[in-house]
């Protein structure tokens, strides 16, 4: 039995006359800034010609950015991202490890690689670490029995000391004060998404949004869900256990529908995270509901990405479960690729790892050595669980290519080849 395209697939908005509705009229798309829809009832615009939907990729959420394909590429690579949104997706911009100024030469090394197209970048607001304090101060406070365990570790592997330790900015979230001087200049200069990954963004949203800035929250729980609809978000995404990085414990083929229907009452786009990285996940993704799709691993291991080449290939050898989820790297869970650090840290003689920030500190002293001398089996990245589909080097585009053509093959698979 054939499914109607209508139980699966959302549709591209048309005006009357059979015309497609240019982006820029319904979401004021004004110099590459994107300003907050003006109603954020679902039921305002005509999605639906005749009641069939004619694109199954063309979501809300393309219309919201003025883009092709609601795939969104989560990186810290700037020729990564600038390849996605030029291939027709978006790119949400990692800058949680750059100081203010670098920050606002990113932000203007992307105006120009991506011309009037709309980006995002990408914060955290971690509510659970200090107000203040630099690296230093911070260390003299790292618990002492976690200090000693790393000390012995250096030992027993005879790691060499980094030559090249990380810096405030490098190692990231250290306190509260860090992510609002970076928040600064995002919103000054006028960045047409900014995302939250770690930390509620309803403080921002008033100033953002006077600016013409579309705010996103990450959640990985339902009620982190509805908090952050009801303070006025212009998206959510709903990120799986299976994601990469910083996650809840709930599965993303979970977490997904729970969110949609949270967000029907406002009709606020979500996009699906965790383990994406094929078109059948997109064309799942979709049919759970979802506007769009948060993908992160399939781009570590692109030509154009700037992970260490040894991580690249770790990373396309790697299966799902070469991945844990522990808290041993920043003191907050997050799934990152299986090393001699993970087994230390799971070993019987181990202490439970010291809270945020101060086990990322510990982390960074080996992570520094790590890069700095190829130490192979203490290096690691984040990555989910959809890196058993990472298994070549392609460049981004062909990366989005593949999955557009392979979620419409999965379409048209159920659907049949019948013109609605």
């Amino acid at each position: 039995m054939r499914l109607p395209w209508l139980l699966l697939c959302p549709a591209a908005p048309r005006l009357p006359g059979d015309r497609p509705v240019p982006h820029g009229l319904i979401f004021g798309l004004d110099s590459g800034r994107v300003k907050p829809p003006l109603s954020r009832d679902p039921q305002t615009s005509s999605s639906r010609r005749n009641g069939v939907p004619k694109n199954p990729l063309h979501t809300k959420l393309c219309d919201q950015l003025g883009i092709e394909y609601p795939i969104i590429a989560f990186t810290h690579c700037k020729d990564v991202a600038s390849a996605v949104i030029n291939a027709g997706g978006f790119a949400v911009l990692g800058q949680t490890q750059h100081p203010p100024e670098t920050i606002e030469q990113n932000i203007q090394w992307m105006r120009e690689k991506v011309g009037g197209k709309a980006f995002g970048i990408d914060l955290v607001f971690p509510a659970s670490v200090p107000d203040s304090g630099t690296i230093d101060q911070l260390r003299a406070q790292i618990p002492r029995e976690q200090f000693d365990f790393v000390e012995d570790m250096k030992k027993r592997h005879d790691i060499p000391k980094w030559r090249n330790y990380p810096d405030d900015w490098n190692l990231g979230w250290l306190n509260k004060e860090t992510p609002q001087q970076q928040l600064e200049v995002v919103l000054e200069n006028r960045v047409p998404v900014l995302a939250s990954g770690l930390g509620n963004p309803d403080f921002v949203l008033e100033r953002a949004h006077e600016k013409g800035i579309l705010v996103w929250g990450l959640v990985g729980k339902p009620r982190q869900a509805r908090a952050e609809i009801e303070a006025g978000v212009d998206a959510v995404i709903a990120q799986g256990y299976d994601a990469a990085g910083h996650t809840g414990k709930i599965g993303t083929f979970s977490i997904v529908p729970q969110v949609v229907e949270i967000a029907k009452s406002t009709g606020t786009p979500v996009i699906a995270g965790g383990g994406i990285t094929t078109g059948r996940h997109l064309a799942g993704a979709l049919s759970l509901g979802a506007a769009g799709v948060w993908t992160g691993t399939v781009w570590l291991a692109s030509r154009e990405s700037d992970v260490n080449m040894i991580l690249k290939e770790k990373l396309l050898a790697a299966k799902a479960t070469d991945t844990e989820h522990s808290a041993c790297v920043s003191g907050f869970t997050m799934r990152t690729l299986r090393s001699q650090w993970h087994k230390e840290w799971a070993s019987p003689q181990a202490p439970s790892p010291a809270p945020a920030p101060f086990q990322l500190l510990l982390f960074g002293d080996i992570k520094a050595s790590a890069m700095d001398h190829e130490l192979e089996s203490f290096m690691t990245e984040a990555a989910g669980q959809g890196v058993d589909f990472v298994e070549t080097m392609k460049p981004a585009r062909q990366i989005v290519m593949d999955m557009v053509d392979e979620a419409f093959e999965i379409f048209h698979e159920l659907c049949g080849d019948e013109d609605p």
